[in-house]
């Protein structure tokens, strides 16, 4: 798009829901919202950015080589954390029984590895969003035209 209400528009939004997406994945075992949650609104922001300023710009911002590796990352980081109970010697994916410490009822570390595993799935869930958009942007963009 070519829209300069549109771009600043984004410009100065953008980073407001970044940080709500991040505050929703950090605070997901406290309140309404979570990994998933989150890591859709840090995606989303992504994919606006791209609409706004091009495929090519949001490219340079996060790459899609990036945001691959963020997809993986995210996935073999919450099978890490579920080995961590099995380590411990109790069950995939245990906090309590595993001995995990908890922190005061309302804090940020009161979840045990709950806030460890929102932070794995919601950069799965953001770089998977990204990804998926900028493969079905590149796949229509080879017979249009990307403004």
């Amino acid at each position: 798009m070519k829209d300069i209400v549109i771009r600043t528009v984004c410009r100065v939004i953008v980073p407001f829901v970044q940080v709500y997406g991040l505050y929703v994945i950090f605070h997901g075992h406290l309140s309404p919202g979570g990994g998933f949650a989150g890591g859709a609104i840090l995606g989303s922001s992504m994919v606006l950015f791209a609409l706004s300023f091009h495929l090519e710009a949001g490219a340079q911002k996060l790459g899609h080589e990036t945001s691959s590796y963020l997809e993986s990352g995210g996935g073999i980081w919450y099978i890490l954390i579920g080995l961590l109970g099995l380590a411990l010697g109790s069950n995939f994916l245990t906090n309590r029984a595993a001995g995990l410490g908890f922190g005061l009822p309302g804090q940020l570390f009161s979840g045990g590895m709950i806030f460890l595993l929102s932070l794995g799935i919601g950069v799965k869930v953001a770089s998977t969003m990204f990804t998926l958009f900028y493969n079905l942007s590149e796949e229509e963009g080879s017979g249009g035209d990307h403004q």
